[in-house]
């Protein structure tokens, strides 16, 4: 998915530093977890080329309790060639299927009702609610894949979500009974106007729904390999709560779900709607505080936990080495491009493969590493496997029996180091 909003004009070339919260505007700013600088987490290249890199560590706001990225690169540069469709992500298609029938039903979706996406990429999610007789119509910048969702008869308007956007969509389309943003809604730096967008598209009964990562999940999952600079908030529902109400929106639902290794699913309407407020909501609030998640102390913690993961993983692979063995990373995602900057693993690894057509062939971020089909861990006679998409262990473990029945070894360095 991509993001939603248009670039800052009064941004530098390619980043400037956030020093104010992208909730609620205060300059109560704070280091909560340090990280190591990063080339933009997507960014892998066809040819060998400088490429600069950004600050990724997150600080967290002292007023609403918002944890967000240190340095926000311009959205042209992140989003604009964007290559990364939902159809190439597992079981995101299904996943959108599942969603598509229960918020139907959660917002009365009759034949005809108008949906929109935001971020809406190849229009996978919007295909789920055509196919149940709404009218869609997407909104996302990737040049290349709106054109493409077009080409498979999606409406997409290929722009960043602002408020001009949304009337633009309303006098065409109507009033929106669905507006959905899901994977997009930590993407933007211009978080307020992008609410105030949704206010103006959805109809006096309408919804709002989004997904994104939710903080919870990234502590206490060991999930910072899922900051990178395309992620500018990490989301939580306390501050979310007070930061719809200051837009004349209200949320009336929040509820954890397992996509991506930990997500937050929030559904909001216009502020005095019909629906009353659900208790799911107080209760993340409530557990939120028995967590002390926003806790300067519960990141302190955090940092140390993969500080002592980065220690026990990388001295591994530096035997494995040692012993003139050949280690291949599997992985080539922004997720791997953190994980390989924060555990100093660029020198530890020989090269990476990826099932994803669209990395094989190239080179990584920063490092440049090349990339191949995993069918390389067998054509170049790779003794370990590295799996830094970790969260995929067990299937691509599955998928590679053979490496292992011939005396290959996995190693998964998170949420705690594993050899099989």
């Amino acid at each position: 998915m991509t993001t939603t909003t248009a670039p800052c004009t009064a941004a530098p070339a390619t980043h400037y530093k956030a020093t104010r919260c992208l909730l609620c505007g205060s300059g109560d700013l704070s280091l909560a977890l340090p990280l190591a600088h990063s080339a933009v987490g997507n960014d892998y290249l066809r040819t060998r080329q400088p490429q600069q890199r950004f600050a990724l560590s997150l600080h967290s706001c002292g007023a609403c309790g918002n944890v967000q990225i240190e340095d926000v690169v311009d959205p042209d540069l992140l989003f604009r060639q964007y290559t990364y469709s939902t159809t190439s992500s597992l079981g995101l298609v299904e996943h959108f299927r599942k969603y598509a029938a229960e918020i139907a039903g959660q917002a009365g979706l009759a034949a005809g009702a108008l949906v929109a996406d935001v971020g809406s990429n190849d229009g996978s999610l919007l295909k789920a609610f055509a196919e149940r007789g709404c009218r869609v119509v997407g909104v996302d910048p990737a040049v290349e894949i709106a054109a493409r969702a077009m080409a498979e008869g999606v409406p997409t308007v290929p722009e960043y979500f602002t408020p001009d956007v949304a009337a633009r969509v309303r006098d065409e389309h109507g009033p929106a009974k669905l507006v959905t943003a899901n994977n997009v809604f930590a993407h933007s730096d211009q978080l307020p106007a992008m609410a105030d967008g949704v206010r103006l598209l959805l109809d006096r009964d309408g919804l709002f729904t989004f997904e994104v990562s939710y903080l919870l999940d990234i502590v206490q999952k060991t999930l910072f390999d899922t900051v990178y600079h395309e992620h500018l908030c990490y989301h939580s529902v306390r501050p979310l709560r007070a930061f719809f109400a200051r837009h004349g929106l209200e949320l009336v639902d929040a509820r954890r779900i397992p996509t991506k290794g930990g997500s937050l699913r929030g559904t909001v309407q216009l502020a005095g709607g019909p629906r009353s407020v659900s208790p799911e909501v107080g209760k993340l609030v409530e557990w939120e505080a028995l967590t002390r998640l926003h806790s300067p102390e519960t990141f302190r913690a955090y940092a140390r936990r993969i500080e002592a993961a980065k220690e026990q993983f990388g001295p591994l692979l530096d035997r494995c080495r040692a012993a003139g063995k050949v280690v291949a990373g599997y992985g080539a995602s922004p997720t791997v491009t953190t994980l390989i900057d924060q555990f100093d693993l660029a020198g530890r690894l020989d090269f990476l493969v990826d099932d994803n057509p669209v990395k094989q062939h190239t080179f990584s971020p920063g490092h440049h590493l090349p990339v191949y089909p995993s069918d390389a861990i067998y054509e170049r006679e790779a003794d370990v496997v590295a799996v830094l998409a970790w969260q995929y262990a067990a299937p691509i473990a599955a998928k590679h029996r053979k490496f292992s029945d011939a005396g290959g070894r996995f190693v998964v360095p998170l949420p705690q180091l594993q050899v099989a």
